[in-house]
């Protein structure tokens, strides 16, 4: 997912080189949105290994 929020924000970088407003907007916007989830669900797993600790198998 992270990856994915990358390259939106590549292709947001390349569209407002090149004068694409709505595109770079549009872009900037999925990448803020993908990089917020990536966030969420990082931090859920986090809390998840913390409470669940090592198992002695």
């Amino acid at each position: 997912m992270l990856g994915w929020a990358l390259t939106f924000l590549v292709i947001a970088i390349i569209a407002g080189i090149f004068g694409f407003g709505g595109i770079a907007g549009a872009s900037a916007g999925v990448a803020q949105i993908l990089f917020v989830i990536f966030l969420v669900l990082f931090a859920v797993s986090m809390i998840a290994r913390a409470v669940k600790g090592r198992s002695v198998v």
